[in-house]
């Protein structure tokens, strides 16, 4: 073809010493056109052509192959495979231009193979996290892995087109370059390890809730990725966090919690110790219409009784029922009795040591709403009702004085 270009120029009365040079612009003019033109008609036709087709289908699956664009990366192998077909035949043979386009279409042809297989793998990647029920295979960090092998492999064929050598040539120097190689994909081995430990082990798993306070992360797992975890806090914000932290460092998964039947509640309230006292029979049988603490009540004077020697013992020494303790005793009715309780869980009211701040009662319960905002709301109204009902039993609830304390008003 470039014989006959040359003819045809020297037909037109082109001197003989720019014809070389002039047959070879004109066939690089007819490459470039020509692969102009299988490109426009690639992406602009073709690939249009399946987009549409595949948009209106009834499958789901397939409106993948064009998030990842798999049509367009295969579209354009089209042009770069023209492009070593038609540079022996438009250029002169065993030039240096020959030579360079050659060069360049083996090049691309790899690097945009590479592209589709990580276009399909992504869809692959994908379809899995749509379907998969349990998603403990860290098929994200596989797929990237599988990815860096394919890039790898085209990055060691162009450079063997480059150098006009054979890959096993190059392949055989890489050993020395263990060192180097195990240097900079440090992070990326540590990642795939940890990836893999993470399965195995089922740590943890896209959409658990996860916290890692040293990285500043609290929220719901995105992505297990190769390097790194991406975590959406609650802020919407994301962080992310090295895989291999995940294996290195302590964190909390609060998978387990969304699996059981309740969501524990563990809080202190702090009772003034100068309101405690012991209640007289006048308050106890005020007490008894408290349908809640009627037959503890009842229950506790039948036991002081029993264990009373007939009057003989001073009053002082003698078993005697406390606000603090009949208090307690309707809080854990209460709880027992309220509806969002899961009984089947441990529900317990219990005093601690006493504090500069007061004598602490923990509630500790569990609720049967887990999501975050019932589970708030629940948590509120229990504490408002056990805040509003402590003076009933002549308990003060203890906080530190404010300005209102101390106003002449009060």
């Amino acid at each position: 073809m470039n014989e006959m270009i040359i003819g045809w120029l020297s037909a037109q009365g082109i001197s003989q010493a720019y014809l070389p040079i002039a047959a070879q612009l004109i066939g690089l003019t007819i490459i470039f056109i020509v692969l102009f033109v299988s490109y426009y008609i690639a992406k602009h036709q073709f690939v249009t052509i399946i987009h549409t087709l595949l948009t209106n289908s009834q499958n789901k699956w397939d409106d993948l192959l064009i998030e990842h664009k798999v049509f367009f990366r295969l579209a354009l192998l089209l042009p770069f495979i023209l492009l070593l077909f038609l540079a022996p035949f438009l250029t002169a043979e065993d030039s240096l231009l020959e030579y360079c386009l050659i060069v360049v279409a083996k090049v691309g042809i790899a690097f945009q193979v590479a592209a589709s297989i990580s276009a399909t793998l992504s869809v692959i990647n994908s379809l899995y996290q749509q379907k998969a029920h349990k998603r403990y295979l860290p098929l994200n960090a596989t797929v990237q892995v599988i990815k860096l092998i394919v890039y790898l492999v085209a990055s060691i064929l162009a450079i063997s087109f480059i150098l006009d050598r054979s890959p096993v040539y190059l392949l055989s120097g890489l050993g020395a370059l263990t060192a180097v190689l195990l240097l900079v994909f440090q992070d990326t081995i540590k990642g795939l390890v940890a990836s893999i430990q993470i399965s195995a082990n089922r740590m943890v798993a896209p959409g658990d809730w996860i916290e890692l306070p040293k990285y500043g992360a609290d929220g719901d797992v995105m992505e297990i990725g190769l390097n790194t975890v991406k975590v959406r806090n609650f802020d919407r914000t994301v962080t992310t966090v090295p895989t291999y932290a995940l294996i290195s460092e302590s964190f909390k998964n609060w998978r387990d919690m969304y699996n059981s039947n309740g969501r524990r509640i563990k809080r202190c309230i702090y009772v003034d110790i100068s309101s405690i006292e012991f209640l007289s029979n006048d308050q106890i049988e005020e007490f008894k219409h408290i349908a809640l603490i009627n037959q503890y009540l009842n229950d506790k004077q039948t036991s002081i009784k029993q264990t009373t020697d007939n009057g003989e013992t001073p009053i002082i020494n003698q078993r005697q029922l406390t606000n603090i303790g009949t208090f307690r005793a309707y809080i854990e009715a209460y709880l027992k009795n309220h509806a969002h309780v899961q009984l089947t869980m441990t529900c317990m009211v219990r005093q601690l040591a006493p504090t500069p701040t007061g004598v602490p009662l923990e509630l500790y319960f569990f609720s049967k709403e887990q999501e975050w905002v019932q589970y708030e709301g629940i948590q509120a109204d229990i504490f408002d009702h056990i805040f509003a009902i402590a003076p009933h039993f002549g308990l003060r609830i203890f906080q530190h004085p404010s300005g209102y304390d101390w106003s002449i008003s009060k």
